[in-house]
Formats: structure tokens, sequence, C-alpha cells
């Protein structure tokens, strides 16, 4: 059994984190308490948190993994799960960039329209490059 600063120690995870993924249920199998109420870890806690690790970099959300891990936890394979989380992340990114790509035209069709207001328009307006079209 490990110690949370050894399993800290050995996954490069903080003590601090590897208590928050206790407390929301993602270490459920791989930990006990001793008597006195000590955290103490199986060695299998350090793939555990591993996996966790990598598939947050991928950018899976603890709720995702969470999900993941249960499936593990009832003793089958998640994989069927995690490719289908990995499509979903797949088309959200796929929708962000081409959100990005309409920001940036928009973003690069006021500047090519960009026009210096003349000092009058201070009292009228905040910046009329960004406001329905006017003259200057």
């Amino acid at each position: 059994m490990l110690k949370i600063g050894e399993a800290a120690a050995k996954s490069g995870l903080p003590v601090k984190t590897i208590r928050y993924y206790d407390d929301i249920g993602l270490l459920a199998p791989t930990v006990e308490r001793s008597q006195s109420g000590y955290r103490l870890f199986l060695p299998q806690v350090v793939d555990r948190l591993a996996f966790i690790k990598r598939a947050q970099s991928l950018g899976l959300s603890l709720e995702e993994v969470k999900e993941i891990l249960a499936v593990h936890d009832r003793g089958v394979l998640p994989c069927e799960t995690v490719k289908g989380q990995i499509q979903d992340k797949i088309a959200q990114i796929t929708e962000q960039i081409e959100q990005l790509n309409t920001l940036r035209t928009e973003l690069q069709s006021v500047l090519s329209q960009w026009q210096e207001p003349a000092p009058e328009f201070v009292e009228t307006t905040i910046c009329p490059n960004l406001e329905a079209k006017r003259s200057f």
C-alpha cells in the first residue's frame, strides 16, 4: 500500500490533486482508509492516475474520465466508450475551428475597412469601426 505522498511522487501529481480525485470518486477501487483515517493506495493507483492525466491532456473532462473508469471498474475494457468520447471531442474541436475561422474572417474584414474617425465622433460613438457602417 502507498501513502498519498508516495502516490504523488510516483505519479507526478500534487497530493492535493490526488485528494480531489479521491473525493470525487475517481480512485475508489484503489484507495482504502487506515484505522486512523489516512488514505492508503494500491500500487495500481499509479496507472489509474496516469490514465486520468493522459485523458485530460486529450481534452476529456473529469466527468468523462469518471464514465470511462466506471466501465473499467465493472470489469469491461472501456475502449468503445473512450472511442466515442474522442469522436465527440473531434467533432467539438472541428466546430470550434469553423467558428474561429469565421471570427478571423470577420476580424480581417473589420481591419480591411478600417478608417480613422474624425474627432467630432467622440460625442456620438465609442469606436465607429466596430459599430454599424458610418461614413466619417
